[in-house]
């Protein structure tokens, strides 16, 4: 995992980062339908519409997420996970319930260390 070269580092590099998990948690709530820019946008809380579209760019060129236009004016573009993007939902699923599970005890090692003097 220190290489640079290492398909762990390569893969966190790509999908470590919020945005791109809940993405495809809500695209895989979807699945095997698709979803519209905006409505994808509703769904995710937060998101700023740039770091939407920087987000889905990243997944379509890493073949996670396929997106469909359609021609009309203005044109209705869609998203959907791609096998490759369903299949990495059952990773991120068990990593969001070890979140779940375990943040509690994270944050209260935070608070406890915020507490205590320094050494």
């Amino acid at each position: 995992m220190l290489d640079p070269l290492c398909p762990t580092r390569q893969l966190l590099d790509r999908i470590g980062t919020k945005w791109t998990s809940m993405v495809v948690k809500v695209l895989a709530e979807a699945a095997p339908g698709e979803l519209r820019f905006a409505e994808l946008r509703r769904r995710i809380p937060g998101i700023s519409q740039k770091m939407l579209s920087v987000t889905l760019q990243s997944l379509v060129r890493d073949g996670l997420v396929a997106r469909r236009v359609e021609p009309t004016v203005p044109p209705a573009v869609h998203y959907r996970l791609t096998g490759l993007g369903l299949s990495l939902e059952g990773p991120l699923a068990a990593l969001r319930v070890w979140a779940e599970t375990h943040m509690p005890e994270i944050d209260r090692s935070n608070r406890l260390a915020d507490e205590s003097p320094p050494a």
